[in-house]
């Protein structure tokens, strides 16, 4: 069930199965949060950044469940996150031409205006920031 936060800056977090299927759930969340807030420009961005997150949980950690959450941190900051269970910090590898995975990390450098994770005592949270485009 999503919900919104109940303190702190606005947003929706779900916890989801830490399942490839749970993507298309994460991009709804995504979406919906960004169309309410009326930043629809962002949609196409947060929902490919959202994405590689959930992908990269799904692959490299051994997580049950993931918390996927989109906040309005200010009013020109949207950060997009994942938090799983797993201690194992995220890493932006080398890619060669030919290889097909490896390249989520890169995007997500690429489309967001900044992103890192934050560790937590029982896991950690990798996120990205979007920013919001001037009215």
């Amino acid at each position: 069930m999503t919900r919104p936060t109940a303190v702190g800056p606005i947003g929706y977090t779900e916890t989801l199965p830490c399942k490839p299927e749970t993507a298309r759930r994460a991009r709804l969340l995504v979406s919906a949060a960004l169309n309410t807030w009326g930043v629809g420009e962002l949609v196409d961005v947060g929902t490919l950044i959202v994405s590689e997150l959930v992908g990269n949980a799904v692959r490299h950690t051994p997580c049950r469940l993931v918390r996927v959450s989109v906040r309005r941190v200010t009013n020109d900051l949207v950060r997009i996150g994942v938090t799983d269970k797993s201690h194992a910090l995220p890493k932006m590898d080398l890619v060669a031409g030919g290889d097909e995975t490896g390249r989520g990390l890169v995007l997500v450098d690429a489309l967001s205006h900044r992103w890192g994770y934050s560790e937590i005592r029982w896991g950690k949270t990798v996120w990205a920031e979007l920013a919001v485009p001037a009215c």
